[in-house]
């Protein structure tokens, strides 16, 4: 039997109490300290290593590893996107991860305004 994961409760209050705000707080200081976030999506659980934070479309996005969907982790290691909008209950872990090396900075997807990523 797996341990359960512990998590650090960081949930970053915005003045207008936006809960979009403090998502995007939220991923963009995880990304900083490269640190994991758990969040439920599409009605699963997910453990994510978020890489970069951006919009497209005028809606954010981040980019992120799954490392476990409900209470498994994936048969291959990838990057995927998630909105930002899909991602409810968002908590910071103390699980920290290396970066994915797939990452393409250059990538078209990421030219319209990036608000975090990793440091190179």
């Amino acid at each position: 039997m797996q341990a359960p994961r512990k998590t650090l409760s960081i949930r970053p209050r915005s003045d207008d109490g936006s809960a979009e705000f403090d998502a995007l707080a939220l991923l963009s200081q995880a990304i900083r300290n490269q640190l994991c976030v758990r969040a439920t999506y599409n009605r699963g659980m997910v453990i994510l290593a978020p890489h970069i934070l951006y919009t497209r479309h005028d809606a954010p996005f981040v980019d992120a590893v799954v490392i476990e969907r409900n209470g498994g982790a994936p048969e291959e290691a990838k990057l995927a996107s998630f909105r930002v909008a899909g991602l409810k209950s968002i908590a910071m872990t103390i699980e920290g991860f290396v970066p994915f090396a797939g990452l393409d900075l250059s990538d078209a997807r990421y030219a319209e305004r990036i608000m975090a990523q990793l440091e190179p």
